[in-house]
């Protein structure tokens, strides 16, 4: 690639990312309440005068994994914000970059987050030995566009560090 067709992250999709990211933790937070009070069985804020009784269902496992899903996916869209100064690549490949990012980020954690209330997992479509069942398959169809993205969103951050690093040395 050529000095010439070398483009940066434009602010904007850096701002973007950080939103996104900030977006995924603060999901995440509230999810994470979420589980608290499904572990409690109350809404219970010590030292306010707060108990409301609550059944929120779901499978605890779950909860775990959406909840760190979400953080995860957060922190990692924030951090492709700052990094992306350090890649070489086109407009056309921050944009792959961008959208793969996205894509990644909230159809991994929203799914995830859905198992919780479910008690599925969606890694097979069926079930596999899990639950089975309609939630399940939605699920598991809902997981294949975040597959697909993390390949091509490494794929195209590993090309563009490469550059970057070649053209500084």
């Amino acid at each position: 690639m050529s000095q010439a067709e070398h483009s940066t992250i434009t602010p904007r999709m850096q701002t973007l990312l950080l939103l996104n990211g900030v977006g995924l933790f603060i999901v995440g937070i509230v999810f994470g309440w979420t589980w608290f009070f499904h572990l409690l069985g109350e809404i219970v804020l010590w030292p306010l005068p707060i108990q409301i009784e609550v059944d929120i269902p779901g499978d605890s496992r779950g909860f775990r994994m959406g909840h760190m899903e979400a953080i995860t996916h957060g922190l990692l869209l924030m951090a492709f914000a700052f990094t992306g100064q350090f890649m070489r690549l086109s407009q056309k490949e921050y944009t792959v970059f961008f959208w793969s990012a996205l894509i990644n980020g909230w159809l991994f954690t929203l799914p995830a987050m859905a198992n919780a209330f479910y008690g599925t997992r969606g890694l097979a479509f069926g079930g596999g030995p899990f639950k089975p069942g309609l939630a399940n398959d939605i699920i598991y169809l809902f997981g294949w566009p975040p597959v697909v993205a993390v390949h091509i969103l490494f794929a195209v951050v590993v090309i563009g560090l490469v550059r970057h690093l070649r053209a500084s040395a």
